[in-house]
């Protein structure tokens, strides 16, 4: 499924008909699973026009794989949802590293490990991270990068 589908690209908000494309699933689709996962809560704006995250884009295609190529039903997907987030809750409230796919991000999440430990003026001593620091990256937004990153993994290794 996910092959087939285009990449998302790197934004912070998709209205409804980029999420339509993003996707493969018509709009007046999206609104009905909007009522039916309560985990599906895009920002509504001005003429309540909608606009989903980059979290919201991949949950959407994740529901889609659960309905279109597993075959489960809206409750059953709805119910496979939930064990999901649970089984997340309880990974990290037991402090469970959630690393498991840090060998497909190719290191990404190690690096940033490494830079989130070091100090402004460390990190302008190596090539990798004079880019960082020069293109205003601090040590807080790598440290919020690297938990979207594994936010992401996780959402996906599902």
């Amino acid at each position: 499924m996910e092959k087939d589908l285009p990449l998302i690209p790197a934004k912070r908000y998709f209205t409804i008909g980029e999420v339509s494309d993003l996707c493969a699933v018509k709009p007046h689709v999206l609104r009905y699973w909007e009522q039916e996962f309560t985990q599906l809560r895009p920002m509504k704006r001005r003429g309540n026009r909608r606009y989903y995250q980059h979290h919201e884009v991949l949950m959407i295609r994740r529901i889609r794989d659960l309905l279109y190529d597993e075959g489960f039903t809206i409750s059953g997907a709805r119910n496979k949802l939930q064990e999901i987030v649970q089984t997340e809750r309880d990974k990290r409230r037991n402090g469970e590293v959630l690393l498991d796919g840090v060998d497909e991000l190719g290191g990404t999440v190690d690096e940033l490990d490494a830079l989130s430990d070091t100090s402004d003026s460390e990190l302008t001593e190596t090539s990798t991270s004079t880019t960082l620091v020069g293109s205003g990256m601090s040590r807080q937004r790598l440290e919020i990068v690297r938990r979207e990153l594994v936010e992401i993994r996780d959402l996906l290794a599902v």
